[in-house]
């Protein structure tokens, strides 16, 4: 079942456009998947968060 969508970082972007590319994809509004990402990242022990998006930022292309 292709759907012809590509996971992008966007250039809709605050530091890399990887909330912003997940936005996109899923037809969401991006701020909410920001907020969604900084509460999970805030209220998860150890913050993998931050490793998650780093790791996404190497390997999600750009737009």
């Amino acid at each position: 079942m292709a759907t012809g969508k590509k996971l992008l970082r966007s250039n809709d972007r605050w530091i890399a456009g990887i909330c912003g590319g997940i936005a996109d994809y899923f037809d969401w509004d991006p701020s909410l998947v920001r907020i969604i990402y900084l509460l999970l990242t805030i209220f998860s022990a150890g913050f993998p968060g931050l490793l998650i998006y780093i790791v996404l930022w190497l390997i999600m292309p750009r737009a």
